[in-house]
């Protein structure tokens, strides 16, 4: 079968199991396409009773982001429960290195909004929900789905496809945290009464397009514009304009969306230093150098000097849980990468993974006996190396993505004790 055919079947299959379906929509491309395919198989079955939106807007966006979520909601049946949610909820800022978050719709800096609130929306004024919305999108996408989950068996959808990056690609196949619904590999369980579905987590960019074709599903005009500036479709991204995986496209809001720009100047600060060296290495993009007379880890403890004492100590966290993983527990890698490797390095092969048949090649165990400055091999950001992470800290990237990291331990846990707490909430 093919990606189409092979997604209605998990949307079946997830109707018949679940008693609520709640489709998360960014109003980009992807969430865009799983929402029109999954109205159409409600509505072709008589269940758009049982579906719902969930749109979490994070207010300073392009206009034509707003246009089509705003179109959207406007054309869902009554049966279909909507949840545009406005809240100040911690949103990752990665224009700034002295606030690592802002607050979208906080009504006391009502007079900065990047616009007016949509009707009918959740808000300050009317949120009734029961818990503190005050906290990362992260965790109130987790205490929202816990909350609307009480009463009815929920299965949240998300349209993440496992091309668009390795993280996505992680969220779906959890090597080391099978956490699935049934045995089905494209869900994980987020509690007794709630999980979480990627019913297109194998499509194509392509794939996406020719749905929007061939269906003629609406879709968000911003690609068209961005298509016409150059971008190619994997660089097409509709994002919140300050975290990380969007500092580099920020310029493109001058071009774009030239009165919305302005706004954003004024509404987190660095947005316009951003906007003009994004995508260089002044933010840490392309070639980055350091001073002559630096090593690379010294120009680190250089950069974590000039930083506020938060976002300094987590960066040392950052290294001190790498440290921990490459120097005593010892970190996978391909066997291509290995055999790179020169011998002077000082490492030791401790064999083949444990849960090696969940990598679709062959990965080998290296334990490093110092952590590296800097290295010259084909693959460098599979390696542990203090020039990536002053490439993290150029690029203010506080969760260090963009090394290739995934959760430390000090976020493994706090998402435990997250969980833990509002277990109690079912």
């Amino acid at each position: 079968m093919n990606v189409y055919e092979a997604a209605l079947k998990r949307i079946k299959y997830l109707f018949s199991e679940f008693e609520q379906i709640i489709i998360s929509f960014s109003g980009g491309k992807d969430s865009g396409v799983m929402m029109n395919i999954v109205l159409n198989y409600a509505r072709e079955t008589n269940q758009l009773h049982k579906v719902g939106v969930y749109h979490m807007d994070y207010e300073a966006q392009y206009q034509m982001t707003t246009d089509y979520v705003t179109r959207a909601f406007e054309s869902f049946p009554a049966e279909v429960s909507k949840y545009w949610v406005c809240l100040p909820i911690k949103a990752q800022c990665a224009t700034s290195m002295f606030q690592n978050y802002w607050q979208p719709w906080k009504f006391e800096d009502k007079e900065k909004w990047c616009r007016q609130l949509p009707e009918n929306c959740i808000n300050e004024g009317n949120f009734s929900f029961g818990f503190d919305y005050e906290i990362s999108d992260y965790e109130f996408n987790i205490k929202f789905a816990k909350a609307i989950s009480k009463k009815k068996k929920t299965c949240f959808l998300i349209g993440i496809r496992t091309q668009e990056s390795l993280h996505r690609y992680k969220a779906v196949n959890k090597f080391s945290d099978k956490n699935e619904y049934e045995s089905n590999n494209y869900t994980y369980v987020i509690s007794n009464n709630c999980i979480n579905a990627y019913p297109i987590h194998d499509w194509l960019v392509d794939d996406i397009w020719i749905a929007n074709y061939r269906f003629q599903f609406d879709y968000n005009r911003l690609y068209d514009l961005m298509y016409r500036v150059g971008l190619s479709l994997n660089q097409m991204r509709v994002a919140s304009p300050f975290n990380h995986c969007a500092t580099e496209s920020l310029k493109l809001y001058k071009v774009i969306d030239p009165n919305n720009w302005g706004k954003l100047i004024g509404r987190v600060n660095g947005v316009n230093f951003a906007g003009l060296y994004g995508g260089t290495t002044a933010m840490g993009w392309n070639s980055i150098k350091k001073p002559a007379h630096f090593t690379w880890k010294q120009y680190m403890y250089f950069l974590l000097d000039t930083l506020p004492e938060e976002t300094r100590k987590n960066y040392l966290r950052k290294l001190k849980v790498s440290f921990k993983y490459w120097l005593e527990k010892g970190g996978a890698l391909p066997v291509d990468v290995v055999s790179e490797l020169d011998k002077s390095l000082e490492f030791e092969d401790l064999g083949t993974p444990s849960n090696n048949r969940n990598y679709t090649t062959d990965y080998r165990v290296i334990k490093f006996k110092n952590y590296l400055d800097e290295i010259d091999i084909k693959n460098p950001n599979r390696l542990p190396t203090y020039k990536r992470m002053c490439i993290a800290i150029m690029k203010n990237d506080t969760a260090c993505k963009t090394l290739g990291f995934g959760l430390t331990k000090y976020e493994l846990e706090k998402r435990h004790n997250i969980m833990e707490k509002y277990k109690s909430i079912l």
